[in-house]
């Protein structure tokens, strides 16, 4: 496992579980260099001192808070070190929530917890608890010179702590409102089939980064000499005309690709809707047909 970037302890009441602390995720992003066009060299970014034109060393540097246009106040790393905060050390369980009362939007990073030898029992012991409680531990922790609000819970078998955002850190929502937009009984019926037809476990492994991949494919062919072939575009999504027919073609294409995989439950309650919203429309045998080209038009 990677190295540890935080070791402490979580504070459980009177109990106290020395642990550590190590990154969940990693960023796949494939990287660049900056190069210079005609020669293709390194470009090498200088840590520059306009006032004395010169480039300078990393130990010559400081932090400096902006207070005012141009002031700083200068923090050494003693100063960082030496703040009377509990959570450097320390993650606080001040209380337990329910999971779903933490909206997503929230999380920011994942982590796990492993537990010293000291503290395998009571590691143990808290991760059972939420676990048949089915609750999240909320406190905080110090890293990186920086306090964070954070979840701990169980994940297969071991406590994962996820920091969160704080309110503030959130940015407004934009003003969307379509509480006042009519959508009829079989609109609804229709969005419910093709969600029952699209529904399935979530199953991470199924899910690939294209952009990635066809990147790397790109830059392989350029490292062997190979010929680019420009990928054709995709056509794009058209926006639906009729919104009951761009349902249909919507189901009738989820219906296609999920094959003989055991729909038969969601086809039905197509049917049905299909039925409901025949009644409904009232329309004319060669109107639907028309709908029903605009529909596969869409797709």
């Amino acid at each position: 496992m990677a190295r540890a970037i935080w070791s402490g302890a979580i504070s459980f009441g009177m109990v106290s579980i020395p642990v550590k602390l190590y990154t969940a995720t990693e960023s796949k992003d494939i990287g660049f260099r900056q190069l210079h066009r005609d020669d293709l060299v390194r470009i090498q970014q200088l840590r520059w001192c306009p006032a004395e034109e010169r480039a300078v060393a990393f130990d010559e540097l400081v932090r400096g808070y902006e207070y005012a246009k141009d002031q700083y106040v200068v923090l050494e790393e003693e100063d960082f070190e030496s703040l009377p905060v509990p959570s450097k050390r320390t993650i606080g369980i001040s209380a337990f929530v329910e999971s779903a009362e933490i909206d997503p939007l929230y999380y920011e990073k994942g982590y796990y917890l492993e537990p010293d030898e000291a503290g395998v029992k009571p590691y143990a012991l808290l991760l059972r608890a939420i676990e048949e409680k089915q609750f999240v531990a909320i406190g905080k922790v110090s890293i990186r010179n920086r306090e964070s609000l954070c979840a701990l819970r169980p994940l297969d078998g071991r406590l994962v702590m996820e920091t969160l955002f704080y309110p503030d850190e959130i940015r407004s929502e934009p003003d969307v409102d379509v509480s006042g937009v009519s959508v009829s009984a079989q609109e609804l019926k229709m969005a419910h089939s093709l969600i029952d037809l699209l529904h399935e476990p979530f199953d991470p492994t199924k899910y690939t980064d294209e952009f990635r991949d066809a990147l790397m494919a790109r830059i392989t062919v350029k490292l062997e000499g190979g010929e680019v072939v420009a990928a054709e575009e995709p056509a794009p999504v058209a926006q639906p005309v009729d919104l009951m027919a761009a349902l249909r073609a919507s189901i009738e294409a989820a219906q296609k690709r999920k094959g003989s995989t055991g729909t038969n439950g969601a086809a039905e309650d197509d049917e049905d809707a299909d039925g409901a919203e025949a009644k409904a429309a009232k329309r004319p045998a060669a109107n639907q047909k028309a709908g029903s080209r605009k529909s596969k038009a869409l797709t």
